[in-house]
């Protein structure tokens, strides 16, 4: 039986970090966490194990166009049918694309990472190339698929009148057989008839659903000019989404409505800032107490590692937050770890506990910049780095190990 001795383990969904004299695990479980005092700070550094990360927002396959995007604006960069993301992804054959997905998948687990989301374009075939992948890696991919081709078109939608044609629903069919969800990009992609066949079918077959609201003020205003509903409500009463991702410009009555509806928002900071956006109200949304997850967005503007994503998010919010207090950088690591549980349920905890899945990553406090900390947590935060990552497991299998780390006998 694998373990670890000596180290400091963020505990339980609190994430409180404590002295651990035995953290062991057989096949896919914990089976002990020999528990000491809490420990906030070191003053000779060590191991730390921490719950593994969840991506709760990702685009996988323009990961092989990085930093393609650059100088274009959103509608330019990652809109149907022509922005520049759907057009290369054209071009790219299964045998030239997969490695792709394969390399940046296998770089989350380098950087900690157990799990994403991902919003996968490409229909059934690209849910499928995902999965591929995933199954290569051993990174969980919650794969949210969406239609291949604009079902409506421009007149339709502004008439906003019509539902799925019998193509489209076929087409809808086959991509949820293979994927584990829907996620078109915004509400203004389809009609709203469209929008209450899609929340059926998908209920009917225990499928995730999620959506982009409010990236920009154009989504909001284009819904309210079609159907004098913002997108946001619209999507809350027509689609009942699961996760609802971006949510930059979200103002007060928008941040009240979210929490009202127990929906889970997934916030992207680095992206936003990428594309020159303004960056997510996070102090508000914090202060409201909604459920929120991270993402690194579009593989085409960032890498793919929360680490760098909670150190921008943290910092952020301490900016909106206005003072030196908050807030704490427990909250902010939770969107990267327990707070997915909400969403996921079942295994996907996202915290460690005897009992519970062996899900979690291994840092190496012994770093210069880590080995004397004062607040264990806020270092996790904020200066951890890839290279600091010593191992990572999923249901205790071993997707990332450096040769500095050995377990005990």
């Amino acid at each position: 039986m694998p373990e670890i001795r000596d180290c400091i383990v963020l505990h339980g969904p609190e994430l409180l970090p404590m002295r651990c004299a035995r953290f062991a695990w057989k096949h896919d479980t914990i089976t002990a966490m020999e528990l000491g005092a809490p420990c906030t700070q070191l003053d000779a550094g060590g191991l730390v194990v921490i719950p593994g990360l969840t991506n709760a927002h990702t685009h996988m396959g323009d990961s092989a166009l990085p930093d393609g995007a650059t100088g274009l604006t959103l509608e330019q960069g990652f809109f149907r049918p022509d922005g520049y993301k759907y057009r290369e992804l054209a071009k790219l054959t299964e045998q030239t694309h997969l490695p792709h997905l394969i390399a940046h998948l296998r770089y989350m687990a380098r950087t900690g990472t157990v799990r994403h989301m991902d919003f996968r374009e490409q229909g059934a075939y690209g849910a499928a190339l995902l999965r591929k992948a995933a199954q290569a890696t051993g990174v969980d991919s919650v794969i949210l698929a969406q239609f291949n081709g604009v079902p409506f078109t421009q007149g339709e939608l502004r008439a906003n009148q019509i539902g799925f044609r019998a193509a489209d629903l076929a087409d809808l069919d086959e991509l949820l057989a293979v994927a584990d969800g829907f996620s078109e990009s915004t509400m203004n992609d389809l009609t709203d008839a469209a929008w209450r066949e899609l929340r059926a079918i998908t209920n009917s077959q225990g499928k995730l659903r999620a959506i982009h609201c409010l990236e920009n003020a154009g989504y909001r205003d284009l819904s309210l000019a079609t159907t004098g509903r913002g997108d946001l409500i619209r999507a809350i009463e027509l689609y009942d989404p699961h996760l609802i991702i971006h949510l930059t410009v979200a103002d007060a009555a928008e941040i009240a409505l979210l929490v009202r509806s127990g929906k889970t928002g997934v916030l992207n900071p680095r992206a936003n800032a990428n594309l020159g956006l303004p960056l997510p109200p996070v102090a508000a949304l914090l202060r409201a107490k909604a459920n929120l997850l991270l993402g690194t967005d579009n593989g085409m503007l960032n890498s793919p590692s929360m680490l760098a994503e909670m150190d921008f998010t943290y910092k952020v919010a301490k900016s909106q937050f206005g003072d030196a207090i908050s807030p704490d950088p427990g909250a902010i690591l939770k969107m990267a770890t327990s707070n997915i549980h909400a969403v996921l349920g079942g295994d996907n905890y996202g915290y460690l506990q005897s009992g519970l899945p062996a899900d979690f990553a291994v840092l190496d406090f012994n770093q210069p910049q880590l080995r004397s900390t004062r607040h264990v947590t806020a270092s996790v935060v904020t200066r951890v780095t890839p290279e600091d990552v010593l191992a990572t497991y999923r249901q205790g299998r071993e997707l990332w190990r450096d040769t500095r780390f050995v377990t005990a006998p």
